[in-house]
């Protein structure tokens, strides 16, 4: 079957994602950061909080400095939306801190998604489940 000058079995999938899909995997990271960032306004906390607080999850890059496999983990763990939703369910114990927290960490995640930076592969850290990071 030829689809756009390019031939595909049926019985393989294509070489290359479609790319209305990369799109919407765009898209949704954006809702993730609308959503993070109202959530937080919607609290009421400090805006200098979440400024200082944003970044944070990248520190988990450090496993890198390891190996490739515990870069992957450390930063999987920390980009990851169950993550965040333990932290938020924990705010029905802790208060409403940790719902700030959550809130925080989803608008991060989402940037992160937003700007291609998916969860990592562990044959490095430009390997991500949205493609390869940087030049192809």
């Amino acid at each position: 079957m030829t689809i756009d000058g390019t031939t595909m079995s049926l019985s393989q999938p294509a070489a290359n994602p479609i790319k209305g899909t990369a799109l919407l995997l765009r898209l949704e990271a954006l809702a993730a950061v609308v959503f993070g960032v109202t959530a937080y306004a919607m609290l009421g906390q400090s805006w200098i909080v979440f400024a200082v607080l944003f970044l944070v999850p990248d520190v988990f890059m450090a496993g890198y400095l390891v190996s490739p496999r515990v870069g992957a983990w450390s930063y999987n763990l920390v980009h990851t939306y169950v993550t965040p939703a333990l932290v938020a369910a924990s705010g029905f114990v802790f208060g409403p801190i940790a719902f700030g927290i959550a809130a925080i960490w989803v608008a991060h995640i989402g940037m992160d998604r937003m700007l291609g930076y998916g969860l990592k592969k562990e044959t490095g850290f430009h390997d991500t489940h949205l493609g390869r990071i940087g030049k192809k």
